[in-house]
């Protein structure tokens, strides 16, 4: 195996020294050329056959001369073959996939689930505030009771610190031919409405919201083609408010009805109720 590998070595160090050592005689190859330019154009060309014979050996020496480099080429680069450092592959690790707790995006926080507050009636979505009906005017001899119709105020008892819920209860002995309910709540400091509710039928009332004179009114009007049968029944108004236990002493409430062809007409207010703590 050495053997064989010192004559391709030497080899290969004749070629590189006869490729190094090889000058092509430029002045001998201008000096024909010249003397070729210089003959006349019948000498130079007496007939086509022998022009196209001395290109033919131009080419054949040309050949040659290329076929000889190839050789010596694939020869010395067989000799130097076994000189050369064996190639070495390298591993690339793929790029990793981006994880989610690497990535520099923010994580999408999830969809908010509103909690409901405990134990409170299911109530009318908040609406768009509207101007509220007129007020509800009864006599002003007007107390909680008028013949067949009594009412009464109070505070719910789930109310908080942050949101309260005012019941007005109804009651008749009475069938009802019209019916007009209005609950006052005083602007005691961030009271908003989230909601109203009745224990009668939805689609027999007219419900509005609204703020008028420093209160925020609910009222509830009951259609033209509709009745109230005897029996007793709680209109409420649900708010927010400041953080505390409210006063609800400047709340009031109102409302008038027709019994057998005669106008009814009950008012109270909410002076013995208060939301602190939750109590009433």
């Amino acid at each position: 195996m050495t053997g064989h590998r010192d004559v391709h070595e030497e080899l290969g160090a004749r070629l590189r020294a006869a490729a190094d050592a090889h000058e092509p005689d430029r002045a001998r190859i201008l000096a024909r050329v010249e003397r070729g330019m210089a003959e006349p154009e019948g000498a130079r060309r007496p007939s086509r056959q022998p022009q196209v014979l001395g290109w033919a050996r131009v080419v054949g020496a040309t050949a040659a001369v290329a076929g000889m480099l190839a050789v010596g080429g694939y020869a010395a680069a067989s000799a130097l073959k076994d000189d050369e450092p064996a190639q070495q592959s390298v591993a690339v690790t793929p790029t990793p996939e981006p994880s989610a707790e690497r990535s520099s995006r923010a994580p999408i926080p999830p969809d908010p689930t509103p909690t409901s507050r405990p134990d409170t009636p299911t109530a009318s979505p908040p609406r768009t505030v509207e101007p509220p009906e007129p007020a509800v005017t009864p006599p002003a001899d007007a107390g909680v009771e008028d013949g067949p119709l009594w009412s009464d105020g109070s505070v719910d008892p789930h109310s908080n610190d942050f949101w309260a819920q005012s019941n007005v209860t109804v009651k008749t002995d009475k069938q009802l031919t019209s019916l007009k309910v209005e609950l006052r709540i005083k602007q005691t400091g961030g009271v908003t409405s989230t909601g109203a509710w009745r224990s009668l039928p939805e689609d027999d009332f007219v419900q509005t919201v609204g703020e008028r004179d420093g209160f925020v009114v609910y009222t509830w009007v009951l259609k033209p083609d509709r009745t109230v049968p005897a029996g007793e029944f709680v209109f409420a108004g649900q708010y927010d408010h400041d953080r505390g236990g409210r006063d609800a002493r400047g709340d009031r409430y109102a409302a008038t009805a027709r019994a057998d062809g005669r106008q009814l007409g009950v008012t109270g207010d909410f002076g013995s109720q208060d939301t602190d703590n939750g109590d009433s």
